[in-house]
């Protein structure tokens, strides 16, 4: 059986083994979506993703994202991880700072800043979002299944980036990391809305945070077999798309640090910027923490 180039990446972190891995498949060029989703399954990571040729003018290149059981059109951590393993390993090379990935949303666009000493910042422009706002039954049960008070002013909201999350705001940073949700229900929830799952977060007062970061952020994605997320990309897109849509911008700022995973002992930063009324970049650091071949 031939042999493909494969990595695995830690995304969203300076520091290996705290972000979120993510399994690239560097060649998938002629593999069946079962095999695929085999791979993922087996990888049994939030996310396996596969390279394949661009069938859109202005691709570099195409990718499949598989969770260890479905199918996602688009994601934000596999992403940032599958263009760092895709540079690292000189397949593409980024012109003028840029990069364009097509997947099942459409175009992705990514920017490429060096850094040096340091792996590259890698950022992509999040998909247009779409908003749908929960009925009062709704936000009563999503509370009881968080296990927690939630805001509702602003109230959560579907936020569609590709994925839909829910996106639930709590009156602080301490409260998200203080969350200890019942996943079975959430899982429930997010099966009867057709959501991936619940992006929850919290504003850090000035100086209360243990660094920069601006907010605090979990995702809970059960329903694909992902009880928490441990630095999630769309979940953050997701997030931000809803602080812009509720007026909360000039208090969270045009540019913020996202800090997420330290209660599953992760420390992920995600950077955040806006520009102009309509584009959110979401980024970070990658580091490759396995290089070898997987046999296919």
């Amino acid at each position: 059986m031939p042999q493909r180039p494969f990595r695995q990446v830690d995304v969203f972190t300076r520091e290996a083994f705290r972000g979120n891995p993510v399994a690239v498949v560097l060649d998938a060029d002629g593999l069946t979506d079962e095999q695929m989703r085999r791979v993922a399954n087996w990888t049994n990571l939030s996310e396996t993703t596969f390279v394949l040729p661009p069938t859109q003018p202005g691709a570099d290149y195409r990718l499949r994202i598989f969770t260890p059981q479905t199918e996602l059109p688009f994601a934000g951590h596999p992403t940032l991880g599958t263009a760092h393993a895709l540079i690292e390993a000189g397949r593409i090379t980024p012109q003028a700072g840029r990069l364009v990935q097509e997947c099942a949303t459409g175009l992705i666009q990514l920017t490429v800043t060096t850094q040096p000493g340091a792996s590259p910042l890698i950022d992509f422009v999040l998909p247009e979002p779409g908003f749908t706002p929960l009925s009062d039954a709704d936000v009563a049960a999503l509370a009881e299944a968080l296990g927690a008070p939630v805001l509702t002013d602003p109230a959560p909201q579907h936020v569609r980036v590709g994925p839909v999350w829910t996106v639930v705001q709590l009156p602080s940073a301490q409260a998200v990391l203080a969350l200890r949700p019942d996943f079975a229900r959430l899982a429930r929830l997010s099966g009867q809305d057709a959501t991936t799952g619940v992006a929850v977060f919290g504003v850090w007062p000035q100086g209360a945070s243990p660094g920069p970061a601006a907010i605090e952020v979990r995702a809970f994605a059960p329903a694909d077999g992902i009880n928490e997320d441990p630095v999630c990309g769309s979940g953050n897109g997701a997030v931000a798309a809803f602080i812009r849509a509720t007026g909360q911008t000039p208090a969270v700022g045009r540019q913020y640090l996202a800090t997420q995973g330290a209660v599953v002992g992760r420390s992920g930063e995600i950077h955040i910027a806006f520009e102009g009324d309509s584009v959110i970049r979401v980024g970070g650091q990658s580091l490759t923490c396995i290089e070898g071949q997987v046999t296919l």
